[in-house]
């Protein structure tokens, strides 16, 4: 038995496909640890807030439905002991969702801090904590973890098996498309056999990856946990976890369409049979592919936000578009490179089926970037409308690519064989034949059958004139020299049509391009949608008008970006009581992340323009890693304030952020 020696590519394209891997390695390494849907838009207290008495419960407030468990918050206090009572309160009221939980009577003065982690609902993890203080800020001992939620070694794990999961299913899907739409010869190649079946075991491994680390991925975050059984029932009970038990079982069903297909299929020869068979497997298989993309769009960012109801289908579209024409690129590929004999005929109708599925992509496409960016500011300033130009542009390299690929298809078609394939077949079989005869090696190598014939019928009874047994070690040699020309031969008739060259090459770009859109399309799945965090910033805090509350801090976040190292992050602001007189104001510099910011400076000018005063400067006093607070600010008169803050990172990185605050 010999191996099939693969086509050596050329320089180029080696360095396409390494280059290809390259991107998608700083894709999901520079991916940031999932966002999602849901954010926390309000709290009571709210942050950095001082109250005189101890509250009974502590309140969150978030912008979309969230899965709350015991744990999901908890209040510390500034030793570090759990100040609640473990007991989470449901407060939601209609469109409203706030939950809460219960404080302990007799909480001492100081400051205490509250960390919360839920699961949105579209399945991704969100954390994140915040302060506030009984009777008068003190110092804390609390060490917040410093592992964002769906961080660490476990959400990179659980990051490659979404891509491998999106991968497989292209694969799979896209595969079975290819040869039941295109190619119906291909499900007798073995090649293509290979590649849809391992297009299911990845997306199965994939999946029971993915079950496995789901509860440590929104949980506790330690790879240890992946064996923790209660945990796993846990996930069981949640919708995404019956998700992806949904998708195991369909799996099952597709492991018998992939089993039909290369199997009964395959070896029907009866014209009829075979096109009632391809029919009921079309069918058959469209139901179970469009059930497995359903896994995705009853789990993720279809389900929830605006007009769910239109966005679930229109995502198992998109996803079963995307199969078609990545899979089915990815099997025309291997078709081409491993089994040069495909019909021109099938790359031909390959061509019109990417192009209705590149159709309903776009049709698909623009309705979801639509829904989940919202407007043109949120296209270029958040980080899903980036991730979404990018990977337009990379549809726009692909269309490209493909339209190239589709003018070697018409020149293969203008060229077509002057030889029915078998007879081509045949011709192809003499010419190695023959090329094995020119190397000398034929006759060293006899076939069993032809020696068979040569001898006389009694050498075996007898012993007389039996030929010379053949040295294993020789033999083997002999068979791989004969291997080597064989491949060598039929590589120097593949290369000598330059269509079909040009085409192999045209189809390899295409696939590496996909490699990084595939890419792309991962992040894009598991990070928050641009109208969510543009919601999410003007709840928080913009540059509009804020209208303090009497004896309520005013509270508010500043986004601020100084283009130097470590210039991103969030300046959150507490101005308390909030009125006429003196203040107290608490400053909190954080990462985009969450973690505390120690910057070199920060400055906070306070102007009232309509009657000519200011600006005040206000310089705060650091007290810890992330937090400068100033005692006494006097505001002299009611008004809109504009509240300037101007924070410095570095020697030569500054920047001045503002926002006006109604003060009463």
């Amino acid at each position: 038995m010999t191996t099939p020696t693969a086509p050596r590519l050329g320089t180029a394209l080696a360095r396409l496909l390494v280059l290809a891997a390259a991107l998608l390695g700083v894709l999901l390494a520079g991916a940031a640890p999932a966002s999602a849907h849901a954010a926390l838009t309000g709290s009571d207290p709210q942050d950095g807030a001082v109250v005189a008495t101890a509250p009974k419960e502590v309140g969150l407030t978030f912008s979309e439905q969230v899965a709350m468990s015991p744990d999901s918050i908890r209040v510390l206090d500034p030793s570090g002991r759990r100040a609640d009572t473990g007991e989470i309160i449901d407060l939601c009221s209609g469109a409203v969702v706030k939950y809460g939980v219960a404080l302990r009577a007799g909480l001492p003065d100081g400051t205490y801090t509250v960390a919360w982690q839920t699961v949105s609902a579209d399945s991704h993890p969100i954390a994140g904590a915040f302060t506030f203080s009984i009777g008068a800020p003190s110092a804390t001992s609390v060490a917040l973890p410093e592992q964002a939620a769906g961080g660490g070694v476990v959400g990179a794990l659980y990051g490659i098996a979404r891509y491998l999961s999106y991968a497989g299913f292209a694969v799979l899907v896209g595969g079975g498309a290819f040869v039941l739409l295109c190619w119906p010869r291909g499900a007798g190649v073995r090649p293509v056999q290979q590649t849809v079946v391992r297009g299911w075991l990845t997306l199965t491994g994939a999946t029971l990856v993915m079950l496995l680390l789901r509860g440590p991925y929104t949980g506790s975050g330690k790879l240890a946990d992946v064996f923790d059984l209660g945990g796993l029932q846990a996930v069981l009970q949640t919708k995404t976890g019956a998700a992806l038990t949904s998708r195991l079982l369909l799996l099952g069903a597709a492991a018998l369409f992939v089993a039909v297909l290369f199997g009964a299929y395959a070896r029907r020869t009866d014209p009829k049979e075979r096109k009632d068979l391809a029919f009921g497997l079309g069918l058959g298989g469209t139901v179970v592919a469009a059930g497995i993309a359903g896994t995705w769009a009853l789990a993720e960012h279809a389900s929830t936000g605006i007009q769910p109801g239109i966005a679930m289908p229109v995502d198992i579209l998109h996803l079963l578009a995307v199969a078609t024409w990545l899979g089915g690129l990815t099997t025309l590929l291997v078709a081409l490179y491993r089994a040069p004999s495909v019909e021109r005929a099938a790359v031909e109708r390959f061509s019109r089926v990417a192009f209705v599925s590149v159709a309903v992509l776009v049709a698909t496409g623009i309705y979801q970037s639509w829904r989940q960016v919202g407007s043109w500011s949120a296209l270029t300033g958040t980080r899903y409308g980036q991730l979404l130009l990018v990977k337009i542009g990379l549809m726009a390299v692909l269309v490209g690519i493909a339209w190239i690929s589709r003018r070697w298809t018409r020149r293969l078609a203008e060229r077509a064989p002057m030889l029915p394939e078998p007879e081509a077949e045949g011709a192809e079989k003499d010419l190695e034949d023959e090329g094995l005869e020119n190397e000398g090696l034929a006759d060293e190598a006899p076939d069993d059958e032809d020696a068979g014939d040569d001898r006389p019928a009694d050498a075996d009874a007898d012993g007389e004139d039996a030929p010379e047994e053949i040295d294993p070690e020789r033999a083997a040699q002999l068979a791989r020299q004969r291997a080597a020309v064989a491949t060598a031969r039929r590589k120097k008739a593949r290369d000598a049509d330059p269509e079909r060259t040009g085409l192999r090459r045209s189809v390899l770009t295409e696939a590496a391009v996909a490699v990084v859109l595939l890419a792309v399309t991962t992040v894009l799945t598991s990070t928050e949608p641009g109208r969510t965090e543009e919601e999410a910033a003007r709840t928080g805090g913009t540059t509009a008008g804020s209208t303090a509350v009497p004896d309520r801090p005013v509270d508010f976040r500043l986004p601020f970006d100084t283009g130097g190292v470590d210039g991103k992050g969030v300046v959150r602001l507490s101005l308390d009581p909030g009125r006429t007189g003196a203040n107290a104001l608490h400053l909190f510099v954080e990462r985009p992340n969450g973690k505390p910011l120690d910057v070199p400076e920060i400055k906070v000018n306070l102007t009232l323009e309509e009657k000519g005063v200011g600006p005040l400067p206000v310089a705060p006093d650091r007290i810890q890693t992330g937090h400068w607070s100033a005692s006494g600010v006097q505001l002299p008169l009611p008004g809109e304030w504009r509240i300037q803050v101007t924070v410095r990172t570095s020697e030569i990185d500054q920047t001045t952020i503002e926002k006006n605050v109604k003060i009463g």
